[in-house]
């Protein structure tokens, strides 16, 4: 990974896409130390972590839901927007580490 110099300290010119979404919505990005090891690099990555098992405990209850015929409109409405909520939190960490990794280049 290329880098720049900005007070002595190495800085990657590769802003990281953010678990989280900034203002308005907006993509959230980093520039941080070369080594990617700062706070808010460490907090990112307790967040895509985080992220990415909500998603999977989701996943588990999924099944269960859709085969129980006493699970209503509402429950199973409820359920595809966190899939979908999950979905996109997954979607945005692989677009994430796919950039850190240089892939699409």
């Amino acid at each position: 990974m290329s880098a720049a110099r900005r007070g002595g300290d190495q800085v990657s010119v590769r802003p990281r896409l953010l678990p989280w979404p900034g203002t308005e919505g907006k993509r959230c990005y980093l520039v941080a130390d070369e080594d990617g090891d700062g706070p808010l690099s460490r907090l990112a990555d307790e967040m895509e972590a985080m992220q990415l098992k909500a998603g999977s405990e989701l996943l588990g209850h999924v099944g269960a839901m859709v085969d129980d015929r006493r699970v209503g409109v509402r429950e199973l409405r409820f359920l595809v927007k966190c899939l979908c909520e999950a979905l996109r939190d997954a979607l945005r960490v692989a677009e994430s580490r796919g950039g850190r990794l240089g892939v699409g280049e």
